[in-house]
């Protein structure tokens, strides 16, 4: 037999659509591998919430390859070395895999070109970012014209199917045992209500076909964390278990709103990639420079401050149920994590790259460019953010999009109040039942951050 090709998995944990074992299947004998490095990412290795996630994942894999034939082997330890044993082990420098454009991925695969045949392939994007830019050639960083360049690459090639047969090596390089690296919790298993969730890409493909029907009204229900009108796909986005091109052409040829909204949606995500691709610190760096002044509040009341927030004992019963949303199930309704977001940067004044990375730390579906791109929009210190001055009111987004089933879902001290009391509680409350009383008032809040804003503009 010819020597086998490496393919190497990272946030592409998939058959369906896998540009890179399409091309190692085509060469030959395949050589499945996912490696855990948590040296290179540095501050950004994954979180708890994503650890569990990522061990059913990688078992969900390892079982669809075993189907065909195959395996998956595991290896834990800096990507580079890692993968040059397996070279070794196998007599093969050829390493095919789905390209990354996280920081630390683009320095490991620079790396890793010097010592091995390394063959990149675009898989997990609508488009590569650097490929949409405007009649000069230059990269955008504002959404919308991004966006309307690229809705004209659209629609994407069609995705690829998955193999039948996946042959093997004639000897197999040595594999840890996923169970070893101790993913998901014990004593206490915070992560038992996580429960919901199928992870792999069976579950992808099981939450897209019961979206689906639904497709129709999400643009004026996604809003509404009570209805069920979002696709809970983000996880599986995140880990590759399902390509955006699958999900355009799920939608086939529609063109109603709620169509049309999804398929900003996924935009929006690849715009986060786009930002952190041209600004590799994105996640850490202002990305306008003048809020490297701003007078974010430090020190013993503001730490106190973000525990309860962290907790969801802010007094502010949206807040505190988006905040027992996260730690329950390990995700957040999209209009709640802008609410608690807001809440953080504008009532608290409290840093966004704290909440940033309590959210990388929580957040199954926690990415790179889209946590940074979203806390930064939220704080108004994004280079494509609103004015800092635009402060969200918890109350009027209680009422208007109609959360008082929702915070009675996870605010259980509230359970018995009508939807009126509870709005009237954000900001107003004295504390009921075991439920505290506001942090501090919307108004002094709001006071308070405009002054911090006109004294950054002084």
């Amino acid at each position: 037999m010819t020597r086998p090709s490496i393919l190497w998995f990272r946030q592409d944990l998939r058959l369906t659509d896998h540009p890179a074992l399409t091309a190692a299947i085509a060469e030959g004998a395949v050589v499945p591998v996912y490696i855990l490095d948590d040296q290179a990412p540095g501050d950004w290795s994954i979180g708890g919430a994503q650890r569990w996630w990522l061990h059913h994942s990688l078992t969900a894999l390892d079982g669809s390859l075993r189907k065909r034939g195959s395996r998956l082997v595991l290896r834990r330890g800096p990507a580079a070395a890692e993968l040059e044993k397996i070279m070794i082990e196998t007599g093969t420098r050829h390493v095919l895999a789905t390209r990354c454009y996280e920081p630390w991925w683009k320095r490991i695969d620079a790396a890793l070109s010097a010592r091995a045949d390394l063959v990149l392939h675009d898989g997990n994007y609508l488009a590569p970012p650097s490929a949409i830019t405007n009649m000069s050639g230059e990269r955008y960083r504002v959404f919308t014209p991004w966006y309307r360049r690229l809705l004209e690459r659209m629609p994407p090639a069609l995705p690829l199917p998955a193999p039948d047969r996946i042959a093997g090596p004639e000897q197999w390089p040595a594999s840890e045992r996923l169970a070893t690296w101790r993913l998901t919790p014990t004593g206490p298993d915070w992560a038992s209500g996580f429960g919901a969730w199928l992870p792999g890409e069976k579950g992808a493909f099981r939450a897209l076909r019961d979206w689906l029907p639904a497709a129709g009204e999400y643009k004026t229900d996604r809003d509404f964390p009570a209805r069920p009108a979002t696709s809970r796909l983000s996880p599986h986005l995140h880990f590759g278990e399902i390509s955006p091109r699958t999900l355009w052409h799920a939608l086939g040829d529609r063109d109603d709103p709620g169509a049309e909204a999804f398929r900003s949606e996924i935009g929006w995500r690849e715009h986060g990639l786009n930002l952190v691709d041209q600004m590799p610190d994105y996640g850490e760096r202002n990305g306008r420079a003048p809020f490297d002044r701003f007078p974010w509040r430090t020190g013993a009341a503001a730490d106190r401050d973000f525990r309860a927030w962290c907790r969801g004992r802010t007094g502010y019963p949206v807040v505190d149920a988006g905040m027992r949303e996260l730690w329950s199930t390990g995700w957040m309704h999209n209009r709640v994590r802008m609410i608690t977001a807001s809440f953080l940067v504008k009532h608290l004044l409290i840093d966004w790259r704290r909440g940033e990375r309590w959210f990388w730390d929580t957040l199954l579906d926690a990415d790179f460019g889209s946590n940074a791109m979203n806390w930064q929009y939220v704080a108004g210190t994004g280079v494509d953010a609103p004015v800092f001055s635009r402060i969200m009111s918890p109350l009027l987004q209680c009422e208007k999009f109609a959360m008082g089933d929702y915070v009675r879902a996870f605010v259980p001290e509230l359970s018995r109040l009508g939807d009126s009391e509870i709005a009237a509680m954000h900001g107003g409350g004295t504390g009921i039942g075991g439920y505290p009383a506001p942090l501090v008032g919307h108004q002094e809040a709001r006071s308070r951050a405009l002054a911090a804003w006109e004294s950054l503009r002084a």
